[in-house]
């Protein structure tokens, strides 16, 4: 049976943990279990049997960690070749009557991808791409994708399983006690990135036990309509007796995974702590349980690595200003590749509350493929909005939607039959909201009936694509009243046309409506009020225009969309005390209060790497390096790690904010003397066995940003390299990271050698898996929760030797 045909009708058992039972059965630490599908076939078979016997319907193979970053090409086949064998055999020896899948299991690389890390995305791509060919090879029957903490890896593993296989996927995301991912992604983003690249079910495994994220599961079954999976740990873990238990039992587990399957829930499994005999009582205790039905939820919305933007009721504002027409400075900076110009654009529109960022870099004299994706990826590392991809180059598009860390709207679509048949097939592919113009080779009609002929044959051929209306919005083209008295009563006409009868969002480039009249904001700001009196639901505009943000702000707040006319009274309150005529430049139009802060500041919290390098070359013409330090850089990091740690800021930001300090430094380094430049030394490591190394290297950099000295072991470290390490540099502060609860014993005894050899030695650790009661039990001094508490930490105690 086909288990996508399966899955509409009935609840689909998954199965539990595997790292636990084989340490159990005697994986050493550091050993990799992977290496087991070669040397124990026998035990890593009853463990799948057990399952199968259990219920489950489903099994992962042995290849978390399966790919040819840790295995060489050879071994890596051989282990995958194996691991599906052994399941293989586990399903045939089983003799329960319900049916069997055999999923190729796939975890996170252990890296972290550019530009937070130094993996490359495409790279990452055909890391996956390799595994993903083998199981293909082999015979596995879909792919599980699992524990992602990042969306852009998320995004590079589903894209290579798209491209390598037809199997079924399932993308499942590892979500931490704020209800978001490692890098910021709330469910809403991971649901509408997912859902548009064609994920065929997307879920939650790992991080915490069922109550406590029951929050992020009713999020995803609310935007989500394709079928959710839930597989989390068996609770938190704790140590009785020397051993490691998790605080609920299969019964407690199997009744709270039973509410789950309630709201909606369709796959169902476990993650660390869980065994065979949790997902039997799982299976006991919803066998009778009747599918909740998986509704189309039509929501339109494109997306960022931190939160997905839904059109609905509220007009969503689209900035205009990252486009050469008409932008003499505009077009100098892109011939220059001027991008922090670019980037700083970006900046200010956010700053002036658009929801969405319009992309476009058109010049005939540039390489606009290269420009595009390079423009999005670098607004993407210094902004969170999402991005509006401006093109009518099909090349250009792609490489930008290839490499956009979320659902991108796409500018555009229109009925020409050669546009319909190059923009479609990417918009299936990558997933995205495809702004879609009517007009086609007749050009654009008058009559406003004549322009929605054209959205309907429109939407005819998406859905040949398979594409939704939900992800259809419709510009009907404002055109110059200057030429045409009709121009704007006929695209307000079909904006409404097009919302009542067709059900349809719609955007209009409100500008183009006055071109070639003076006092052009007049016209545009009442344009606008009629529009989107009409219904209209976005618009591209110039978030500098002061008329403008007057009439989005009075709309909402009159048609009952601001509540208690918070917005409105903000943002009134901080206009000028002059007349309406005041500069639009002003700091007027910001959201927020703007902090009395210096340009070295404003570049380092925004991320601005060049910026941030080429003002504290300046200011250090005038002043004493160390000043530049302590007045601007630090209190700038501060600002941001604040905002961190009350979740306002994420965490790509922060590391931008730390990459741009770092450019800084490296200005000021030049200007010290060597000797002043030695910090105290702190000595980082992953343990032996695991190579995940995205904790350790987040915690390398802030901390070298703080002044603190960094031994970077690197990751698979031997706690007898570790401790050599402390002992030469005599290091005040070591810090550990294991990802998998394999790796955990090979952390206490590191920290167990450190003790004997290093007594003055603080440890901090971290990693998925830990716990303060975990930390305690294996003797660490500090359990840190992210990269900004060690820095804190350490700060406690390290702080003045920094100065």
């Amino acid at each position: 049976m086909d288990i996508l045909q399966h899955l509409k009708n009935n609840i689909l058992y998954l199965d539990g943990g595997m790292g636990t039972l084989l340490q159990a059965r005697g994986l050493l630490a550091g050993e990799l279990p992977e290496r087991w599908n070669l040397s124990h076939p026998d035990v890593v078979t009853e463990i799948h049997k057990q399952y199968f016997d259990a219920g489950s319907n489903v099994v992962n193979t042995n290849t978390f960690g399966a790919n040819c970053l840790k295995f060489g090409e050879d071994e890596l086949e051989t282990i995958i070749g194996a691991a599906i064998n052994n399941a293989r055999r586990a399903a045939a020896e089983s003799e329960t009557e319900s049916p069997k899948w055999v999923a190729l299991d796939i975890g996170p690389t252990g890296r972290m991808l550019a530009p937070y890390g130094d993996l490359d995305f495409e790279d990452a791509v055909e890391i996956f791409a390799k595994t993903v060919r083998l199981g293909v090879k082999h015979g596995a029957d879909l792919i599980i994708i699992e524990t992602m903490s990042d969306s852009y890896e998320s995004r590079a593993a589903l894209l290579a399983a798209k491209e390598n296989s037809n199997l079924p996927v399932f993308v499942s995301c590892a979500f931490g006690e704020d209800g978001k991912l490692m890098t910021g992604a709330n469910p809403a983003a991971m649901v509408a990135m997912l859902e548009g690249m064609g994920a065929d079910a997307i879920g939650i495994n790992c991080s915490q036990g069922p109550q406590n994220l029951i929050g992020v599961i009713k999020e995803y079954l609310k935007y989500a309509s394709i079928p959710v999976l839930f597989k989390p740990n068996a609770g938190l873990p704790r140590v009785e007796e020397g051993k490691t238990v998790y605080d609920l039992s299969p019964t407690d587990f199997a009744a709270d995974m039973a509410t789950a399957v309630s709201l909606g829930v369709r796959a169902v499994g476990g993650c660390c702590g869980t065994t065979p005999a949790y997902i039997a009582a799982l299976v006991n205790q919803t066998k009778d349980c009747k599918p909740q039905p998986i509704t189309k939820k039509n929501i339109t919305c494109v997306s960022s690595y931190t939160h997905a933007v839904i059109f609905d009721r509220a007009p969503i504002l689209i900035g205009e200003r990252i486009n050469p027409t008409g932008k003499k400075r505009f077009k100098e900076a892109l011939k220059a590749g001027d991008m922090d110009y670019i980037l700083r654009e970006g900046l200010e529109q956010a700053d002036r509350g658009v929801h969405v960022l319009d992309v476009n870099v058109g010049l005939p004299e540039i390489n606009e493929v290269a420009m595009l994706r390079d423009a999005v990826t670098r607004l993407q590392e210094v902004t969170d909005l999402p991005l509006q991809i401006d093109t009518a180059d099909p090349a250009a598009m792609e490489a930008a939607l290839r490499r956009y860390n979320g659902k991108a709207m796409i500018n555009s679509v229109n009925g020409k039959r050669e546009s319909l048949e190059s923009v479609f097939p990417l918009v299936k592919k990558y997933g995205g909201l495809v702004v879609a113009l009517t007009l086609d080779e007749s050009g654009i009609p008058t009559r406003a009936e004549d322009r929605v002929k054209i959205a309907e044959r429109i939407l005819a051929v998406a859905a040949e694509y398979g594409i939704d209306k939900k992800d259809i919005i419709f510009d009907p083209l404002a055109l110059t009243i200057s030429a045409d008295a009709t121009a704007a009563r006929e695209t307000l006409r079909a904006v409404s046309i097009i919302k009542n009868r067709l059900g349809c969002h719609t955007s209009l480039g409100v500008s183009n409506v006055s071109f070639g009249l003076p006092q052009r904001d007049i016209i545009n700001s009442t344009f606008f009020a009629l529009a989107l009196e009409r219904g209209l639901s976005a618009a591209i505009m110039n978030p500098y225009s002061l008329e403008m943000m007057k009439t989005y702000h009075a709309f909402c707040a009159l048609d009952g969309q601001d509540e208690n006319c918070a917005a409105y009274i903000r943002f009134a309150s901080e206009l000028p005390l002059a007349s309406a005529t005041a500069s639009v430049a002003s700091a007027a139009l910001s959201a927020a209060p703007k902090l009395e802060e210096s340009e070295l500041q404003k570049a380092v919290a925004k991320g601005l790497r060049d910026r941030a390098a080429a003002l504290a070359r300046e200011e250090l013409k005038t002043r004493a390096p160390l000043d530049v330090v302590q007045a601007d850089i630090i209190p700038a990091l501060d600002v941001v790690g604040e905002g961190f740690e009350a979740k306002t800021v994420y965490l790509p930001q922060l590391l931008m904010a730390a990459e741009a300090a770092k450019a800084a430094f490296e200005e000021v380094k030049s200007c010290l003397p060597a000797a002043a430049n030695n910090g105290v030394a702190v000595v980082l490591a992953t343990v032996k066995g695991d190579i995940h190394d995205i904790g350790k290297n987040i915690v390398k950099l802030l901390l070298e940003n703080y002044g603190f000295a960094v031994s970077d072991l690197g990751r698979d470290v031997s706690p007898e390299t570790v401790v050599a390490e402390v002992v030469r540099l005599h290091a005040p502060l070591v810090g550990l990271s294991a990802l998998m609860t394999t790796t955990v014993p090979a952390m206490e005894e590191t920290i167990q050698k450190l003790r004997a050899a290093a007594p003055w030695c603080k440890i901090v650790v971290g990693g998925a898996v830990l716990t303060q009661e975990y930390a305690d039990r294996i003797g660490a001094d500090c359990c840190a929760k992210d990269a900004m508490e060690t820095v804190r930490y350490a700060e406690t105690f390290l702080g003045d030797s920094t100065k």
